[in-house]
């Protein structure tokens, strides 16, 4: 499976994928995300999920601007 690219990522790589820090990806969007709880512990967050809240919120951003 060399190349292909993955469909969840761990909230660590979540955030630095959107350039945040952990603490600032949990406080503003993590909350916005549906995640996979495969445990307590191991959170996982779909790239096409975090791919749409991107989206989401560069059309709020212009919405506001303009």
């Amino acid at each position: 499976m060399t190349g292909t690219r993955p469909l969840v990522l761990s909230l660590d790589e979540a955030a630095e994928a959107v350039g945040m820090s952990r603490d600032s990806f949990d406080r503003h969007v993590r909350g916005e995300l549906k995640l996979v709880y495969v445990t307590e512990r191991l959170i996982l967050v779909p790239v096409r999920e975090l791919s749409d809240w991107v989206e989401r919120s560069a059309r709020r951003a212009l919405e506001l601007d303009g």
